[in-house]
């Protein structure tokens, strides 16, 4: 009997000393560190910063890691922003937006054996690794959507900043509505600003009142301006990067879905998982779930509309139509 008392309290030492030695490991096992330099218009643009922010959180309570960011608004400049996350050891550091690319390049320069991911622009360095998007391609529906839908027979783009990747949202946009009605007026206006929402709303208006009864900005919160003013106009707006649907129910026919934040979670996935990242550069359309379009409202599609809408994006995805 006191033999098998003996086996039972060595056995239940063993067990407790070996639970204490995984609890010990699992306290002191590092998590993965993350960090994000934001774009210009840094949270609260209800677009393209707060989309990546959300990839991010979700990453933080679905993968157990750790993040900081920072914003320009505090940093002053990219570069400092981006020098103090190197500081703090992150193990990876994620640019928001192309003009973080110029600061990001300088400093990924200096610090060789870092990882840095720049979103929305390419970068040769090879500790930059690059995630771009087919803009053109979910901009070509919403044209198409407007041809097939406008009473006016003019729509409206406006655009943040000029540059290539806002240039491809115009280029989609004009092209789909002009596949679909080849007369149609495409008026096209840039800020140069993309958080400045009264200025969208003063170019919006312009344009409302030159006869456009629907309006496509791709310019951040500027564009959220536009699109109010839109709102309060009474015509048709679209949204982008995410479901904007919540700005202006009676107007918001539909957005055009940029899977930022499903591609920053993917990134800080594969960068737990393995502690790399197996591609270099990822560019990413309707083929690869990197764009897509929110679902319409507000008006109604005959079939055939909706037939026709299917079948411009089966051939985006296919690689059938050339966008110029």
């Amino acid at each position: 009997m006191k033999r098998r008392w003996l086996f039972f309290i060595s056995l239940l030492v063993v067990v407790v000393l070996s639970a204490c030695s995984q609890k010990s490991e699992e306290e002191t096992k590092e998590r993965v560190k993350i960090g994000v330099m934001l774009s210009d218009a840094g949270l609260g643009d209800q677009s393209f910063s707060d989309l990546a922010f959300e990839g991010l959180e979700k990453a933080r309570d679905e993968l157990d890691i750790t993040f900081d960011y920072r914003e320009l608004e505090f940093t002053g400049t990219y570069k400092q922003g981006l020098e103090e996350l190197v500081a703090e050891g992150q193990d990876l550091i994620i640019g928001i937006g192309f003009t973080v690319q110029e600061d990001m390049e300088a400093v990924a320069a200096a610090n060789p054996d870092e990882q840095f991911i720049l979103i929305d622009a390419v970068s040769d360095l090879p500790n930059v690794h690059n995630i771009t998007f087919k803009e053109d391609e979910g901009s070509y529906l919403l044209g198409a959507l407007a041809a097939m839908k406008t009473d006016s027979n003019t729509i409206g783009f406006i655009g943040g900043v000029k540059n290539e990747v806002i240039e491809r949202f115009e280029t989609g946009f004009k092209a789909g509505a002009k596949q679909v009605k080849p007369d149609i007026e495409v008026l096209s206006e840039y800020a140069g600003d993309f958080g400045d929402d009264q200025l969208g709303a003063s170019i919006a208006r312009d344009m409302i009142e030159q006869g456009a009864d629907y309006i496509y900005p791709a310019a951040g919160f500027t564009g959220v301006g536009s699109i109010l003013a839109a709102q309060e106009a009474g015509v048709h707006a679209f949204g982008v990067d995410s479901d904007q649907f919540f700005l202006a129910e009676d107007t918001i026919v539909s957005s055009m879905l940029k899977q930022v934040d499903t591609a920053v979670y993917e990134a800080i996935k594969e960068i737990a998982e393995t502690g790399t990242l197996s591609e270099k550069d990822k560019v990413l359309g309707i083929k690869e779930n990197g764009v897509s379009l929110a679902p319409i409202r507000v008006v109604n599609l005959t079939a055939q509309e909706q037939k026709q809408i299917e079948q411009l994006q089966q051939e985006l995805a296919d690689g059938q139509v050339t966008i110029k």
